[in-house]
């Protein structure tokens, strides 16, 4: 019974190890990221993941429109979205 308690164990601790320093916090980034795409608001200043930096100009339920500096509105996922800079 000591052999197995013995063997057992340190796959436990491993485990949870392994899921309060990795998995746990990227559960929580994910979190974080999905509920700020579901808040954009039109004037948000966002950054997409291509590197495109704009003005939310208009929302619909799964995409949204960014207004680029010189006027040009390009149309994106809203899951294209990595943050948002200056909040409206």
């Amino acid at each position: 019974m000591e052999g197995l308690l013995g063997t057992v164990f340190p796959l436990i601790l491993m485990f949870a190890l392994f899921y309060f320093l990795l998995i746990r916090p990227q559960q929580k980034r994910q979190k974080a990221v999905q509920k700020m795409q579901t808040d954009l608001k039109k004037g948000d200043k966002v950054i997409t993941i291509g590197g495109l930096h704009g003005f939310v100009d208009a929302l619909d339920e799964g995409t949204i429109v960014i207004k680029c500096g010189d006027g040009t509105r390009l149309t994106f996922e809203r899951s294209a979205v990595r943050e948002v800079t200056e909040a409206n």
